[in-house]
């Protein structure tokens, strides 16, 4: 933590948390369902009116969580301003100066710690300042579900802002590094470690400047992917052109990964008239497994809506010069669209990259599964046992009264929920791999029963099933 913070402060202020009760789940049973809900949403009357007894936990949601002042009672004021959080107000009140946020993940939403992070700047109520250090949101819980569930040695939080995902990964990481080019959001950072009770390493770089020469079994990133004519807010633009911040980090990455070391990470990509976004983005791989997958895509126009009320310039008199500003970049490169989603690395020795676009729900957390999603087609060979994973259903269409169908789909009802037209081959598999038979005997019986040229059932399914078992409907037995 900074030099200036002291630190016995900061545990009196986490010891009130924790004995107020001040977590999500405390707070999630004094709002209920309703209010909680439009809490989430930003809108805090609910959430006002649901909070009014005057017991701690409600004191300190309405200080922290939603931002107004409240009577000083038995909060330890000295200490909340001797850390940055507070300040006194007129009378016999306090006001926040910082966003104080309880953190909870995992399956058993267990309680994590707190994130402290810039006040939220609603509309009307202010201007985004260059600076400004955001803390959860959508797109930090998603990276957090991204992340591979298992223990390791050492993780870098790359572009960490508030820390809210190192203050996710802290119990099950040995050693934690937090690096960010803001030296502002280092020390809220240092603030929310000091309230979780979190031991990080902190550097101050861009990209992988601040720790060249190292390596790490976990690399996580949500950086600033935001593409936009200029750099005007550090937490969400990088100052390189287009979609460069992103290709470097997955282009620089592999080299800062340890042997079975996994990296994840946030981006945006830009469609170009002419190019294929699934070749373009995959060009940016080299050396490791990767899994790119493409959650949704938005017009240049949408974009910058999208960016220029979450800096709340919407209504403003720069509105229409920033929104001409935007779109006339896009037209410059003849961007047609600009992608979102995430990038998953793995350093296994292999190089097979998959690119895919998932704009469906799928079950979350992905990071239970992800490490037998992203992995290698296999050689297909007569003696491999399968069996057809948990979840996959089959569908058929075709004509009333039809001998044959006309489409076959194998689907996932599980998981990321994939869909994969097949022919009668492997839905033959399908129906038969129970794990008990190695392959060929099974593609021996399926070519007598189809009366189907034993050679062309074998070549069917060694063109077929590589991408079928990377794609989970098939699992490897033996």
């Amino acid at each position: 933590m900074p030099p200036s913070m002291p630190s016995t402060a900061a545990e009196r202020v986490r010891d009130l948390f924790h004995q107020a009760g001040y977590t999500v789940a405390g707070v999630r049973d004094l709002l209920g369902p309703v209010a909680g809900a439009a809490l989430a949403r930003g809108e805090i009357v609910p959430a006002l009116r649901a909070s009014d007894g005057g017991t701690p936990v409600e004191a300190l949601l309405r200080l922290f969580w939603i931002q107004v002042p409240v009577p000083t009672g038995d909060l330890p004021v000295d200490d909340l301003i001797a850390l940055g959080l507070a300040e006194r107000d007129d009378g016999d009140t306090v006001r926040a100066r910082l966003h104080v946020e309880p953190v909870e993940g995992g399956p058993d939403r267990r309680h994590l710690g707190y994130v402290v992070s810039d006040l939220n700047v609603r509309p009307g109520s202010g201007r985004v300042r260059p600076d400004h250090v955001v803390g959860q949101g959508g797109a930090s819980a998603n990276l957090a579900q991204l992340v591979v569930h298992r223990p390791v040695d050492n993780v870098l939080d790359l572009g960490t802002g508030s820390g809210v995902q190192a203050v996710h990964l802290a119990h099950r990481a040995r050693r934690i590094t937090a690096t960010d080019l803001d030296p502002r959001a280092l020390d809220l950072a240092a603030l929310s470690f000091a309230l979780s009770g979190v031991d990080a390493e902190l550097l101050a770089g861009d990209l992988f400047a601040p720790v060249e020469g190292r390596t790490f079994d976990l690399i996580v990133s949500n950086p600033p992917f935001v593409i936009s004519p200029d750099r005007r807010f550090g937490y969400r633009e990088s100052g390189l052109p287009g979609d460069e911040v992103c290709r470097r980090l997955v282009r620089e990455a592999p080299r800062h990964l340890a042997d079975d070391g996994w990296c994840h990470l946030l981006a945006n990509w830009l469609h170009v008239e002419g190019e294929d976004w699934r070749e373009r983005v995959a060009g940016w791989i080299e050396g490791v497994d990767g899994w790119v997958v493409q959650r949704d895509v938005q017009d240049p126009a949408e974009y910058a809506e999208l960016w220029l009320r979450d800096s709340c310039e919407a209504g403003t008199p720069e509105y229409r010069d920033r929104y001409d500003a935007w779109l006339e970049l896009f037209e410059s490169r003849k961007v047609t669209g600009i992608g979102f989603g995430w990038i998953s690395l793995h350093k296994s020795g292999g190089e097979d990259v998959r690119v895919e676009e998932l704009r469906h729900a799928v079950d979350q957390p992905v990071g239970a599964y992800v490490d037998r999603v992203v992995r290698g087609r296999p050689v297909i060979i007569d003696e491999m046992t399968l069996r057809t994973a948990d979840g996959v259903v089959q569908e058929q269409t075709g004509r009333p009264g039809a001998e044959d169908p006309e489409r076959i789909v194998l689907r996932q009802t599980r998981g990321l929920r994939r869909a994969a037209q097949v022919g009668t081959v492997e839905a033959a598999l399908a129906g038969a791999c129970d794990g008990d038979l190695p392959l060929g005997p099974l593609l021996d019986a399926i070519a007598q029963i189809t009366e189907t040229d034993p050679g062309a059932v074998r070549a069917a399914a060694r063109g077929v099933l590589p991408d079928l078992i990377a794609d989970g409907f098939f699992e490897i037995i033996a």
